[in-house]
């Protein structure tokens, strides 16, 4: 039925302007105002993201934005830098997964995956995960 539609993300967000600044800004995306005060996000992919503001806004709690890297050390070193904190899951709230290290990166050596978990400013989780995944 959609195998030939385009399809798009979307997610809300407390206050659009926080959102703005740090989608603009600290990730350096392409953010563009949309139809009534939403945001549109343009990914290096081509697709697009929305984020609209909604008052009684319920961060999501699971991942709602993967961003792919080839190194994901460089980029958590990045965000970080950008006031960023990755390490936001401690080792108990990943049980059954491989531990975190020092900056929040849980790796599984075996699969050679990696992820690091962080937060925009709604508390949506968002996360960098490696291109090799």
């Amino acid at each position: 039925m959609f195998t030939s539609s385009e399809a798009f993300s979307s997610f809300s967000v407390d206050d659009i302007d926080k959102a703005r600044l740090f989608y603009e800004e600290t990730l350096g995306l392409d953010v563009q105002e949309g139809m009534m005060g939403n945001l549109e996000i343009r990914l290096g992919n081509g697709a697009q993201l929305f984020i609209y503001a909604k008052p009684d806004h319920v961060p999501a709690t699971f991942t709602v934005l993967n961003f792919v890297a080839d190194d994901v050390e460089k980029a958590v070193d990045e965000l970080n830098a950008r006031g960023v904190t990755t390490k936001i899951f401690g080792d108990e709230d990943l049980a059954d997964m491989p531990p975190n290290d020092e900056k929040g990166i849980m790796r599984d050596e075996e699969n050679r995956a990696a992820i690091a978990w962080f937060t925009d400013p709604a508390a949506n989780v968002l996360a960098v995960v490696a291109a090799s995944m």
